[in-house]
């Protein structure tokens, strides 16, 4: 499975940006699509994640209630709408995929990451 995410850019903190992640490939594999993020000098880590089958979402405290991740199944596409974004949500955010079915996106299918920059 290929992943290919776009929608990364430069926002006042209190603004919007949404990020898309298109896959390709044997994408009837795929079990579940996640976004992890990493700043700079930290590690990566999970911001939300959405069952390929179902509606199950799961999200990073620090996110909650400010982003939300969607899915376009037909599209093969899952998107994360980020609301008022802070200062600390800075970072080159990364989708990926779950291949296994155990939520394991380490030994899944990653993009390219994203920059996302948000400004004080």
């Amino acid at each position: 499975v290929q992943l290919q995410a776009s929608g990364g850019g430069l926002v006042q903190a209190g603004g919007s940006l949404s990020l898309s992640c298109t896959a390709s490939g044997r994408t009837g594999s795929v079990y579940a699509m996640g976004w992890f993020r990493q700043a700079p000098g930290k590690e990566r880590e999970f911001v939300a994640a959405i069952m390929w089958s179902g509606m199950s979402t799961y999200y990073a405290d620090s996110v909650k209630g400010r982003f939300t991740i969607s899915k376009d199944t037909a599209k093969n596409r899952v998107y994360l709408q980020m609301n008022n974004l802070k200062p600390e949500d800075t970072a080159v955010y990364y989708c990926a995929a779950d291949l296994s079915g155990n939520m394991d996106f380490l030994d899944g299918s990653w993009g390219q990451g994203t920059q996302v920059t948000v400004s004080s």
